[in-house]
Protein backbone atom coordinates (compact mmCIF):
# COMPACT_ATOMS: atom_id res chain seq x y z
CA UNK A 1 0.00 0.00 0.00
CA UNK A 2 1.49 3.08 -1.03
CA UNK A 3 0.31 6.47 0.57
CA UNK A 4 -0.10 9.48 -1.73
CA UNK A 5 1.36 13.06 -0.56
CA UNK A 6 0.10 16.23 -1.41
CA UNK A 7 3.39 18.01 -2.17
CA UNK A 8 3.80 20.21 -5.26
CA UNK A 9 5.64 18.80 -7.76
CA UNK A 10 7.98 21.78 -9.59
CA UNK A 11 9.59 21.25 -12.89
CA UNK A 12 12.53 23.14 -14.98
CA UNK A 13 11.43 26.59 -16.14
CA UNK A 14 14.33 26.40 -18.78
CA UNK A 15 11.50 25.88 -21.36
CA UNK A 16 9.46 28.14 -20.32
CA UNK A 17 9.07 30.89 -22.88
CA UNK A 18 7.37 33.56 -20.56
CA UNK A 19 11.15 33.17 -18.45
CA UNK A 20 13.35 33.35 -21.31
CA UNK A 21 11.02 36.52 -22.72
CA UNK A 22 10.74 38.38 -19.18
CA UNK A 23 14.78 37.62 -19.19
CA UNK A 24 15.34 39.32 -22.58
CA UNK A 25 12.88 41.32 -22.13
CA UNK A 26 14.89 43.02 -18.68
CA UNK A 27 18.17 42.91 -20.78
CA UNK A 28 16.86 45.16 -23.50
CA UNK A 29 15.32 47.38 -20.92
CA UNK A 30 18.48 47.68 -19.33
CA UNK A 31 20.66 48.14 -22.32
CA UNK A 32 18.35 51.10 -23.65
CA UNK A 33 18.60 52.73 -20.18
CA UNK A 34 22.14 52.23 -19.89
CA UNK A 35 22.82 53.58 -22.96
CA UNK A 36 20.59 56.47 -22.52
CA UNK A 37 22.80 57.13 -19.15
CA UNK A 38 25.37 57.56 -21.20
CA UNK A 39 24.12 59.54 -23.63
CA UNK A 40 23.02 61.90 -20.45
CA UNK A 41 27.10 61.46 -19.35
CA UNK A 42 28.39 62.83 -22.88
CA UNK A 43 25.94 65.68 -22.90
CA UNK A 44 26.73 66.80 -18.91
CA UNK A 45 30.39 66.27 -19.67
CA UNK A 46 30.14 68.17 -23.09
CA UNK A 47 29.08 71.32 -20.89
CA UNK A 48 25.84 70.96 -23.44
CA UNK A 49 23.65 74.20 -23.03
CA UNK A 50 20.44 72.21 -22.39
CA UNK A 51 21.52 70.97 -19.16
CA UNK A 52 20.45 73.99 -16.74
CA UNK A 53 19.69 73.79 -13.35
CA UNK A 54 16.20 74.58 -12.61
CA UNK A 55 16.46 75.62 -8.81
CA UNK A 56 19.95 77.42 -7.47
CA UNK A 57 19.22 75.73 -3.86
CA UNK A 58 19.39 72.67 -5.12
CA UNK A 59 21.00 70.47 -2.16
CA UNK A 60 22.42 67.79 -4.68
CA UNK A 61 23.86 70.28 -7.10
CA UNK A 62 27.41 68.93 -8.28
CA UNK A 63 28.84 70.68 -11.12
CA UNK A 64 28.03 69.09 -14.80
CA UNK A 65 31.24 67.16 -15.28
CA UNK A 66 30.56 65.03 -12.11
CA UNK A 67 27.34 64.72 -13.13
CA UNK A 68 28.15 64.05 -16.51
CA UNK A 69 31.10 60.89 -14.93
CA UNK A 70 27.95 59.25 -13.02
CA UNK A 71 25.93 58.97 -15.71
CA UNK A 72 28.88 57.74 -18.06
CA UNK A 73 30.11 55.42 -15.48
CA UNK A 74 26.72 53.88 -14.56
CA UNK A 75 25.75 53.56 -18.09
CA UNK A 76 28.97 51.55 -18.91
CA UNK A 77 28.69 49.20 -16.16
CA UNK A 78 25.27 48.51 -17.06
CA UNK A 79 25.98 47.82 -20.67
CA UNK A 80 28.33 45.22 -19.43
CA UNK A 81 25.25 43.74 -17.02
CA UNK A 82 22.85 43.81 -19.78
CA UNK A 83 25.64 42.07 -21.49
CA UNK A 84 25.99 39.68 -18.89
CA UNK A 85 21.45 39.06 -18.58
CA UNK A 86 21.62 38.15 -22.66
CA UNK A 87 24.24 35.19 -21.72
CA UNK A 88 22.28 34.14 -18.83
CA UNK A 89 24.76 35.04 -16.71
CA UNK A 90 23.82 34.83 -12.67
CA UNK A 91 26.17 37.10 -11.97
CA UNK A 92 24.19 39.85 -14.02
CA UNK A 93 20.55 39.37 -12.63
CA UNK A 94 21.46 40.37 -8.97
CA UNK A 95 23.82 43.48 -10.61
CA UNK A 96 21.04 44.20 -12.80
CA UNK A 97 18.51 44.94 -10.24
CA UNK A 98 21.89 46.87 -7.93
CA UNK A 99 22.13 49.08 -11.45
CA UNK A 100 18.79 49.58 -12.08
CA UNK A 101 18.68 51.06 -8.29
CA UNK A 102 21.53 53.54 -7.88
CA UNK A 103 20.38 54.63 -11.68
CA UNK A 104 16.86 55.67 -10.18
CA UNK A 105 19.10 57.36 -7.45
CA UNK A 106 21.28 58.96 -9.22
CA UNK A 107 18.50 60.29 -12.16
CA UNK A 108 15.96 61.36 -8.97
CA UNK A 109 19.58 63.79 -8.10
CA UNK A 110 19.24 65.04 -11.41
CA UNK A 111 15.36 65.99 -11.96
CA UNK A 112 15.77 69.25 -11.65
CA UNK A 113 18.60 69.62 -14.92
CA UNK A 114 16.08 67.03 -17.28
CA UNK A 115 12.91 66.57 -15.37
CA UNK A 116 11.35 64.58 -18.22
CA UNK A 117 14.39 62.57 -19.40
CA UNK A 118 14.69 61.48 -15.72
CA UNK A 119 10.99 60.38 -15.38
CA UNK A 120 11.31 58.36 -18.72
CA UNK A 121 14.54 56.63 -17.12
CA UNK A 122 13.18 55.75 -13.79
CA UNK A 123 10.63 54.20 -15.25
CA UNK A 124 12.53 51.89 -17.36
CA UNK A 125 14.81 51.22 -14.21
CA UNK A 126 11.74 50.23 -12.45
CA UNK A 127 10.73 47.92 -15.19
CA UNK A 128 14.30 46.24 -15.26
CA UNK A 129 13.58 45.71 -11.61
CA UNK A 130 10.56 44.34 -11.92
CA UNK A 131 11.65 42.21 -14.96
CA UNK A 132 14.50 40.62 -12.72
CA UNK A 133 12.92 40.25 -9.63
CA UNK A 134 10.07 37.93 -11.19
CA UNK A 135 12.18 35.81 -13.80
CA UNK A 136 11.92 32.15 -12.73
CA UNK A 137 14.92 31.10 -15.12
CA UNK A 138 16.47 28.02 -15.25
CA UNK A 139 15.99 25.66 -11.90
CA UNK A 140 17.36 22.63 -13.68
Amino acid sequence: MTTQTNTPQYKSDADNPWAVGVAWAAAALLLVASILAILQGIAALAGDQTLVLIDEGYIYAFNLTTWGWIHLILGIVGVAVAIGVFYAAVWARSLAIVIAVLSIIANFMWLPYTPWWSILIIVVDVLVIWAMANWIGDKS
